[in-house]
């Protein structure tokens, strides 16, 4: 089968013959792939930066976690899906046995594998996961929004994370996970909605989304625009999407005393400056958040979509075919993009 695959350390990434997986487990289960889409991780594999280097150790490596994808074949023990359904799984793949697996928290397990980092991902022709982390959608979703359902968890774990409803909420970064929060603050009852974003394409999306205001943190102080808007008090709110040390620094300092910040954004380094007795004598509320929470996040993208609550047609901006990856790769690299689908098997071929 194709697949798209880490084969060195060292930029890039190749499309390669590799042999079709089978099961090997009574709990597996067989895919037929039929879309997938490019994370910020896989854009990091394939520019091998310093957190690449630091986390991929098996070559040749199978790239990408986000999918979409028909169930051809199921194991003798499998009970959850079966041939014919719809899928998509999450991308942390539990022991389910450890301390958090048993407590109700599994996308941090003590154990956990993450597809195309820790073992072959999905960004091929077909896929053999175990049934824990598979999800059967309704056939009414569009693939290519199906196929992001992934990365729409990390935005609805930390846009719920704290009570929206008639609060002021600063989203820092519209990338395309923070474009995907603004609908969901939106939709969670926000009174305003106020972004922080210094790309002009990702500025005009953010607009086009119903963000209430954009500020471009090269051209103005986000601190004094945002407490310009409310008075002086501060946002209740802060989503912290953008991974950049001064956005994440310029959130604590805007939010209003008591307010709630949630972290999604990873930093360049471990070890950063951070405003600490700034949010002490704020006596903020700080939230991190990784991955989605399983399964309640994933029930909630499903029915926003099934719905038509949600409308990411703005936020998946591009789609390729599976063969012309590159350039879906420096499309995503460069920033003037949204999500970007990769095309790997038409439905009516499955």
């Amino acid at each position: 089968m194709k697949a798209i695959v880490k084969s060195k350390p060292g930029k890039g990434l190749s499309l390669v013959e590799v042999e079709e997986p089978t099961l090997q487990s009574p709990h597996d289960v067989k895919i037929k792939i039929l879309k997938v889409s490019i994370c910020g991780t896989d854009v990091h594999i394939y520019e091998w930066n310093d957190w690449a280097k630091d986390r991929i150790k098996h070559f040749p490596q199978i790239d990408g976690h986000e999918f979409v994808g028909r169930v051809i074949d199921v194991g003798n023990e499998v009970k959850n899906v079966k041939s014919g359904d719809l899928v998509v799984s999450d991308s942390h793949i539990p022991c389910g046995y450890c301390h958090q697996c048993r407590t109700g928290n599994m996308h941090v397990c003590q154990n956990l594998k993450i597809l195309g980092v820790d073992r072959d991902g999905v960004f091929s022709e077909y896929a053999v996961l175990p049934d824990t982390v598979l999800i059967k959608i309704d056939e009414s979703i569009p693939l290519k929004y199906a196929s992001v359902m992934e990365p729409l968890g990390n935005a609805i774990f930390t846009t719920t994370a704290a009570d929206l409803r008639g609060k002021v909420v600063l989203i820092a970064g519209a990338g395309p996970i923070g474009a995907m929060a603004i609908e969901i603050a939106k939709l969670s009852g926000a009174a305003f909605i106020i972004v922080s974003e210094p790309s002009d394409y990702r500025i005009n999306m953010a607009k086009s989304l119903g963000a209430d205001l954009v500020i471009n943190p090269k051209e103005k102080s986000v601190v004094e625009e945002v407490l310009k808007i409310t008075s002086g008090l501060g946002a209740d709110v802060f989503l912290e999407m953008s991974g950049n040390e001064n956005a994440l620094n310029d959130g604590i300092k805007s939010l209003k005393s008591t307010g709630v910040a949630s972290i999604l954004g990873v930093y360049p380094e471990s070890k950063i400056k951070f405003e600490m007795n700034t949010a002490v004598f704020k006596n903020l509320t700080i939230h991190t958040i990784t991955g989605r929470k399983m399964f309640e996040t994933w029930y909630m993208a499903i029915n926003w979509l099934k719905y038509h609550k949600l409308d990411l047609s703005k936020v998946v901006t591009h789609e390729f075919d599976f063969e012309n990856f590159e350039e879906a790769f420096e499309l995503m690299a460069s920033g003037k993009s949204g999500k970007i689908v990769l095309n790997v098997t038409k439905e009516e071929e499955v």
